[in-house]
Formats: C-alpha cells, structure tokens, sequence
C-alpha cells in the first residue's frame, strides 16, 4: 500500500508552535520496549502482560555514582531499570524518604551539576557516566504578556509527572523575561494546576492561550549551586548531544521489564541519529535524540518507505507523523548508510 494511503493515524498530541519535547517513557528498540514518544517518561516497570518487575537478580550489576546537583556527597546506586527506579535509589542514597522522591526530584542531567538540557536523562545512561539529581528549589509567578501566537519555548517532562522547560528560543516573548529559565518546572497557568500532566498537554495550553492578552504562570527553578546563581541558558544545541556517557557501552532503561546494556550507537547511526533529530525540530517543533534513535533503529533494515511507515504507525502511532515528515526520514536513513550526511 503506498505511503500515507490507509495509514491510521491519532490525533497529534503535538501543537505547531508551542513544542513538546518527551523525556521519554520507554524506548521501543530491540530488546528495549519502550519509551511512549511521550516520552518522554519511563514507566512503573510492569510488563506488557501485567506482570510484576523482573527479580533484581536478572537486573545489570552496575553501579553509578550520584550527587545533588546544588552540592553533597557522592552516593552509589545500583539495581534500576527505569527512572522512577532510579529517584528511589537517588533518594536512598540522600536520606530523602520514599514518599518525598518523586515530589522533591525534579530531572537528572549526566556529568554536568548544570541545567544543561543537551545532558538531560533520558532512556540511557553511558557507564561511565556520573548522574547529578536537581532538585526543586525557589517557586515564582510571573505575569506574561502573549504579544504573538508562539512564546518561544520546548517542553519536555520527566516521565513522573514534572513538565519543564527545555528551550527559550532567542528572542522570543519569554526570552525577553529574564526571570524565566531553562529547567524551570511548570506547576501552573492561570490558576490552572499541571502537575501530572505530560509536555504536549502543556505545550497545548501555552498554544491555546490567546494573543494580546496577560496570563499567569507559576514556576519552580531547580536549586542551584553557588557558580550557577544568575546563570540561565537557552538551551542551546551542542555539537555532539546525541551520545551520551564516555564509557565503553549504555544502560538502557525500559519501563517494561530490565535494563539492558548495549554499545554505543555506529557512526552511521549517530549521523543519522542527529539529522532525525534536526527533521523532528523543523517539522514538529520538538528535540528528542531518544525518539530520534527509535526511528533510526525501526527503519535501518526496512526495505522500502512503506514497510518503514508500517513500523512507525505500529510503535509511535500517536504522533500521526505527516507522509512527507516519513519520507524525509527514510531519505536521511538511506543517505546516513551511504556515507552522504
């Protein structure tokens, strides 16, 4: 069947202006079933028949080292499959109570105690890669005045019910508001609470507010250390976000069942990986290398746009991607194993 013609596609949960970035909540790639595009965020660990998590005797024996990102002591985890798993471990590790660990931490970034979004957790951690928790820190309520249809920000959430923002595009409406930040989480707007919800039903709301008139948005900043008070970023793109970790493979987290190690992406798959993630910013207004290497891995051994249009609509139906989104994708693939990008 050609490309696009019978294909079943769900309403987009993506909006055309105010983009949604998923941190991911299970990857579907081979051995990793997964992440849910909205991804951002890793699930609860159930597996697809409503099993119980698998034994942590089947889980890797990796350790990792952890700190606060605002400053403490280093910690060791070990024994996770997912993130919610691993703000427990987090949490054990600082004394904070079980209760408190999804409420209290906010995201992780790797190797980095900054807001940098290019080192955003995702659904792999390298290694060798130091993890550092944010946590909540000072709230603000900010009245913005929407003088055009876009302000100007990226989405993501932490799969547990934080959405945040990843990007402020320069020059936009919230640029210009200097208390504003990257890292900022988003607990509501104009009275109305977000916790809970994902990234593209914020996204949709900024969207849906209307032009010419004030809202009020209330935010919390992650708490800082000393060097990074006043600092704030726009969440810029950095020459090599896609891999994460400088160890010799990565622990990829699923939301169903254990965590599996595997090598680090080719040179092929990287490449492709980038331009994937580049078509998902222009057509979709969203970054996500996770999804972006989802793509990438359904499509590498398809034969035909068809056969790879199947595989997306099967594992990522609810983006409803657009057929010439599709084809573009499938020509980065092809050109990516070719050696033209």
């Amino acid at each position: 069947m050609p490309l696009g013609l019978g294909r079943r596609k769900k309403a987009s949960p993506l909006v055309e202006n105010e983009e949604a970035e998923p941190i991911r909540a299970g990857l579907n790639v081979p051995g990793m079933d997964g992440l849910d595009g909205g991804v951002v965020g890793l699930g609860e660990g159930a597996t697809s028949e409503g099993l119980p998590p698998p034994p942590s005797s089947l889980r890797p024996r990796l350790i990792f080292h952890t700190q606060l990102a605002h400053g403490s002591p280093t910690g060791r985890i070990e024994g996770f499959s997912n993130v919610r798993e691993l703000y427990a471990k987090i949490g054990e590790a600082f004394g904070i109570p079980p209760a408190e660990v999804s409420v209290v931490v906010m995201f992780c970034t790797l190797n980095t105690h900054k807001v940098d979004m290019e080192k955003l957790l995702g659904g792999q951690i390298g290694l060798e890669d130091f993890i550092f928790a944010h946590i909540k820190g000072q709230r603000k309520e900010i009245e913005v005045f929407k003088g055009e249809d876009a302000l100007g920000l990226t989405i993501t959430d932490n799969g547990a019910g934080y959405a945040f923002i990843k990007r402020i595009r320069e020059g936009s409406v919230i640029h210009q508001i200097q208390v504003i930040n990257v890292g900022d989480m988003i607990e509501s707007i104009n009275g109305h609470g977000l916790i809970g919800c994902r990234h593209y039903e914020v996204a949709k709301t900024l969207k849906e507010l209307p032009r010419g008139k004030l809202f009020t948005i209330k935010l919390v900043e992650p708490l800082k250390a000393f060097d990074m008070i006043n600092q704030r970023s726009g969440g810029s793109r950095s020459g090599s976000g896609v891999q994460l970790g400088t160890g010799r493979g990565t622990l990829r987290l699923r939301s169903k069942g254990p965590a599996t190690v595997e090598e680090l992406p080719s040179a092929f798959e990287e490449k492709a990986i980038e331009k994937v993630d580049d078509l998902l910013e222009s057509y979709m207004g969203i970054r996500d290398s996770e999804l972006a290497a989802t793509m990438v891995e359904l499509g590498k051994d398809k034969k035909n746009p068809d056969e790879f249009a199947e595989a997306l609509d099967e594992t990522l139906g609810d983006f409803a991607f657009p057929d010439e989104f599709v084809f573009d994708v499938w020509g980065a693939i092809g050109d990516a194993k070719v050696g033209r990008l």
